[in-house]
């Protein structure tokens, strides 16, 4: 019983798939060394003959190269198996070849005799073009191209990660997903690195193959002659024709592992697997199979030509391309018939309030070629790109965005998308499915055949290229995003630079709802006690306006309850808030080092600003060519903080601070206006530019 308790748990830690790959290496060795029986050796040629169909079919189903990402390794596995089969096979030609055509079993005699019919000069030919095809063409084609596309595939592997990060930033995926693509990105590497090694083990195997059949027939000659009294002639037939069997029946599974390896590296990675590309792209157009028929069909009419055969293929090319060209007829038929089907409009009823439709607070319009996109059916995935958008703003800004209305727009163009705030356009672009858009970030080592454009979002360079060029567009440095990608990054865009009209009174109050299920005493001091909702949303929008976030609703909510019995002045809280916010702020401009490298005010033009906010309150009341000045000072020294990589941050006292930042806002919208009484104590401040020092 104990023991049968033993050998149970033995095998129930044994895991059995972890062990046929050991075993599998260890039969493969052993066949070099143990003598086999004929019939083993049957068996064993017919199941690397399978196999090797088995690897052909496999690679031609595959959707892109890393669905086979075991193929290296099978190449090596494969070649063993050849050469032990070779080794085990010429023992026997050796030791009974003199007995007759089977002395090595039933499998070489068939490729020895019946695909050469009995004629080893034949035989010896077939072979060797056999191995010339696979070595010469196929092999180091397929060689080459994992060669080149390794070395590319490293090349890009920056632009890929960088790719990756930027749509993990932008929310339009998770981290997750992130890490499963950077696996690919490193995947991808290893597996053309694989290759490019891989293919070796099948040029040696070819060049094995070319040795190991002159020394059997050489060893042939010597045995049958010297050892068993025959004749040269009988010696020369029985172990030539043995040999070339054995030579042959491993030449043909190599012939196809190694077409198949050529088919792994030479693909282009799409949804579709080889027969279907080769379907819809070799046979899809049908003005070429017309011309192809009518090119065949006038040599079939040219006298002394196989007249049969040309006008065959030329009819049934020709009824090809017949039905390809019927296809969209029926297709218009069929839509035309939709059309007539359908139901006459009812009669108008008397308008009622349902008539009115409210505004969209978000909506995205699309043309019509744009509908995969947003169709989950069709496998789009600008729906779930919106969906991690919006969870990544709520994370990073604080509250919930509304919900993205999406339709289609017949009055836009097919390619075109347009994107809307309460009713009002505030962005468009276009975007062409199936097309990738390849962003230039500065430093790009070369130029891409496509239509030049820019990006929507951020104004750069690009050009929208055709499938086939991503990964050539990887290696020049270009960043490489879908289509979907390309809308959604837009929306992303727009919706952070709109954040502030994006929190209505609904927003509010439901950040004030989700706050009271954690803090209820905090909120229920605050709204409606002291504070009405009014000046706590025009609080939030103050901030968001300025790209302040409000996650930390906590300070913002206690900072209001300490100030509001002393004011209800909107902008008043807002600075208190700011100034209670600051270390946050400061490390959202600056987030690693104590050093801030800001720019300033020179003193003489802060008491003039000064003075004039006294006078008139508002920017209004500077004087134009002080204005002006200032506006193109500041404009220079932000740009100056971007050349050297800081960030364009002005420090000015605290009664200056909202008056220059709406002021100097629309000019330079990358500028970030703070107050002294913002930055932390902790901090050292550096002063890079001092703006009114050349007035």
């Amino acid at each position: 019983m104990n023991d049968g308790l033993t050998l149970q748990a033995f095998l129930a830690r044994v895991n059995i798939r972890q062990m046929l790959a050991p075993l599998l290496i260890v039969m493969i060795l052993s066949m070099m060394v143990l003598p086999l029986p004929t019939f083993a050796l049957d068996v064993l040629f017919t199941f690397n003959i399978a196999i090797s169909i088995m690897v052909l079919l496999v690679a031609m189903y595959t959707m892109k190269p890393l669905d086979f990402a075991i193929f290296p390794t099978v190449l090596l596995v494969t070649t063993l198996l050849r050469l032990s089969l070779n080794v085990a096979s010429t023992r026997v030609v050796l030791l009974h070849g003199h007995s007759g055509p089977d002395a090595a079993g039933k499998v070489i005699e068939a490729f020895g005799h019946f695909l050469v019919g009995g004629n080893y000069a034949v035989g010896i030919v077939v072979f060797i073009i056999l191995t010339l095809i696979n070595f010469v063409v196929i092999t180091k084609g397929a060689g080459r191209i994992a060669e080149v596309s390794a070395r590319f595939t490293l090349d890009a592997m920056p632009g890929k990660q960088m790719a990756i990060d930027a749509d993990l930033n932008a929310g339009l995926i998770g981290e997750e997903e992130a890490r499963s693509r950077r696996a690919n990105v490193a995947l991808e590497a290893d597996f053309f690195g694989s290759m490019d090694g891989a293919s070796k083990f099948v040029r040696g195997d070819a060049v094995a193959g070319v040795m190991i059949l002159f020394i059997n027939i050489i060893g042939g000659l010597i045995v049958g002659v010297l050892q068993h009294d025959m004749s040269a002639a009988d010696a020369a037939r029985n172990y030539t024709l043995l040999t070339i069997g054995d030579g042959l029946v491993a030449q043909i599974p190599a012939l196809i592992i190694s077409t198949a390896a050529g088919l792994v590296v030479t693909r282009v990675a799409t949804d579709k697997d080889i027969g279907q590309q080769l379907a819809s792209q070799l046979f899809g157009n049908p003005m070429v199979l017309v011309l192809t028929a009518t090119i065949l069909g006038v040599l079939g009419l040219i006298p002394g030509m196989p007249n049969f055969v040309f006008l065959l293929l030329a009819g049934a090319l020709g009824l090809i391309a017949w039905r390809q060209f019927k296809r969209p007829a029926s297709a218009e038929k069929s839509a035309a018939a939709a059309v007539a089907e359908a139901p006459k409009p009812v009669e108008n009823v008397e308008a009622s309030w349902s008539d009115v439709m409210p505004v969209d607070v978000l909506g995205l319009e699309v043309g019509y070629r744009l509908i995969p996109l947003v169709d989950n059916a069709q496998g789009g995935e600008l729906l779930k790109r919106i969906r991690g958008l919006r969870k990544k703003f709520a994370q990073d800004i604080g509250f919930l965005p509304a919900t993205v209305h999406i339709r289609d727009n017949l009055e836009l163009k097919p390619t075109a998308y347009r994107i809307a705030l309460k009713g009002v356009p505030i962005g468009e672009g276009e975007a062409y499915p199936g097309q990738y858009l390849a962003i230039d970030p500065g430093r790009v080592s070369g130029q891409l055949a496509g239509t030049p454009t820019q990006d929507p979002a951020f104004g750069l360079p690009a050009v929208w290229i055709d499938a086939s060029l991503r990964e050539q567009a990887h290696v020049f440095g270009y960043t490489v995003v879908d289509a979907s990608t390309v809308v959604a990054t837009h929306l992303n865009h727009l919706i952070l630079s709109h954040a502030s009209e994006l929190l209505g009174r609904q927003e509010t109050q439901a950040l004030l709802d989700h706050l009271a299920s954690e803090s209820p005493k905090l909120v229920e001091d605050l709204v409606p006690k002291m504070l009405p909702l009014g000046i706590l949303q025009r609080v939030l929008q103050n901030l968001l306006e300025e790209s302040v976030n409000i996650r930390d609703m906590r300070t913002i909510i206690e900072t209001l309850a300490e100030h509001a019995p002393r004011t209800q002045d909107a902008m008043d809280l807002t600075t208190q808030v700011r100034i209670a916010l600051g270390r946050a702020i400061v490390q959202q401009l600056y987030p690693s080092g104590n050093e801030l490298q800001i720019m300033a005010l020179e003193p003489g033009l802060e008491r003039i600003l000064g003075q004039a906010l006294q006078g008139g309150g508002e920017a209004g009341g500077i004087e134009p060519g002080l204005a002006d000045t200032l506006l193109r000072e500041t404009a220079a020294a932000a740009k100056h903080q971007e050349d050297l990589g800081l960030p364009a941050v002005l420090l000015v006292p605290s009664n200056l601070r909202w008056l220059l930042s709406r002021f100097l806002r629309r000019a330079v919208p990358q500028l970030k206006v703070i107050s002294n009484t913002e930055v932390p104590d902790s901090k050292i401040i550096k002063v890079t530019s001092l703006i009114g020092a050349n007035k």
